[in-house]
């Protein structure tokens, strides 16, 4: 495939995920922009065009993924922004949000900079960076949120460390309101939550493993909902796992706060017992819930409740993961397995393809203040063609990423990416 800068994808499952439709047609692209979409009739290409096949597949806005961890700086062994574009790109994600759980953590200007130059020279899909709420993320001291917007962070977050304390966080989310500035918080009950490696139930106690309650959860997003009503502010939460919390997130969204919610691809897919016999790339922060919660969540997605679908991205290198499960590092890589996971909730039957690309990519553009996301005429021609039906056996040492920490492999799996387009621009394409 060349890259001219007109292009018709012909014959496409063209998926449309502010209208909810999946409709057979072609996609007309110009100039990097999306011109029109044609399901009524056959388009004509335009003098000069690139025609693409699509043969029935499917055609969908690029995904943007909201907290994914680059190592840079401090560990660039387990994850370069230039290997992380290139598992993004192979799983058809285009715009990565970064978090700034980095070390050090990006918490200054200088630093914000710093990889937002590195990421714009190795990365090849768009890379927009967050930047910490509280200074080297000690949940002390707020940073200059002001000097860091300027800078061009997009959101302000501790990744998974609560700010606990309340005055601290309070005066942030008041600040963060006076600019406009998105908060990503991280809902758990600190207290409760320290040193636990599991979900707490029969299955934790059965393997012996120090646990916490769901409840933790909620009260955490209890607590952040009372200081959105006292100050106002932007709020996501980073991930909802469990069916306590939602009446509260349900509840808050009623009574008018601005507040989005989002969940892990592996929160979705898997549950506790996956955790079998102490397999550490099952570990997670939270921790894998219960299958009801699992159900919950999913229901809740598919309602809109949950906002937001992303992979968590979190490399980890081996001499992190081989250890006792309660030693072992949190979390797994996912860009380029997030595809496939959420196409498992499509092939059982629990989400629509439109549903599924309204909580890939729409709603994290919307949320980020993003014109992509969409099959809309003007948007960025920001897209991902996939056969959903094609069937593999995941390997990880075949992952694009430095790390190899996934929970997936060996699994069989549903659903190839084809191609990636950014801008119009061919970034991946499948041999």
């Amino acid at each position: 495939m060349s890259r001219q800068s007109t292009i018709l994808f012909r014959d496409a499952r063209l998926i449309d995920p502010v209208a909810l439709t999946e409709l057979r047609g072609d996609l007309l692209v110009r100039g990097g922009k999306i011109v029109d979409a044609f399901t009524d009739k056959r388009a004509t290409p335009p003098g000069g065009a690139e025609v693409i096949e699509c043969n029935g597949a499917c055609l969908a806005p690029g995904i943007v993924d909201i907290g994914v961890k680059v190592g840079e700086p401090g560990n660039r062994h387990k994850e370069s922004f230039r290997s992380a574009g290139l598992a993004a790109a192979a799983g058809g994600v285009t715009t990565i949000v970064t978090r700034p759980d980095t070390d050090p953590a990006i918490d200054s200007p200088e630093s914000l900079q710093f990889i937002a130059r590195r990421a714009a020279t190795d990365a090849i899909v768009r890379v927009l960076p967050m930047a910490a709420l509280t200074k080297g993320r000690l949940g002390r001291e707020m940073t200059e949120i002001g000097f860091l917007q300027d800078a061009g962070a997009v959101a302000f977050t501790d990744g998974d460390r609560v700010v606990a304390d309340t005055k601290v966080c309070a005066r942030a989310l008041t600040y963060a309101r006076s600019l406009g500035a998105l908060v990503i918080g991280h809902v758990q009950e600190p207290g409760l939550s320290a040193g636990a490696a599991v979900t707490s139930g029969k299955f934790a106690s059965l393997r012996g493993l120090p646990g916490v309650s769901p409840m933790a959860e909620r009260m955490g997003l209890d607590r952040d909902i009372s200081l959105l009503e006292m100050t106002g502010a932007r709020y996501h939460a980073d991930q909802i796992t469990t069916a306590r919390a939602l009446p509260a997130l349900e509840r808050a969204k009623r009574n008018g706060l601005d507040i989005t919610a989002g969940i892990s691809i592996h929160h979705l897919t898997l549950n506790e017992l996956d955790v079998a016999d102490y397999r550490t790339f099952f570990k997670f922060k939270p921790p894998l819930r219960s299958e009801d919660d699992r159900l919950a969540v999913v229901e809740a997605v598919r309602t809109g409740l949950i906002d937001i679908i992303c992979s968590m991205h979190t490399p980890q290198d081996e001499e992190s993961k081989r250890l006792p499960f309660e030693e072992a590092a949190s979390g797994a890589v996912g860009l380029e397995t997030l595809l496939p996971a959420a196409l498992r909730l499509y092939h059982a039957g629990m989400i629509d393809m439109p549903r599924l690309f309204r909580a890939l990519s729409l709603n994290p553009a919307r949320r980020m203040g993003l014109d992509c996301g969409s099959l809309l005429p003007g948007a960025p021609a920001d897209l991902v063609l996939f056969d959903p039906d094609a069937p593999f056996v995941l390997d990880r040492a075949s992952l694009h990423s430095k790390s190899k920490n996934t929970p997936f492999d060996g699994a069989r799996m549903q659903g190839k990416v084809l191609g990636t387009w950014l801008g119009g621009k061919l970034i991946s394409e499948r041999p």
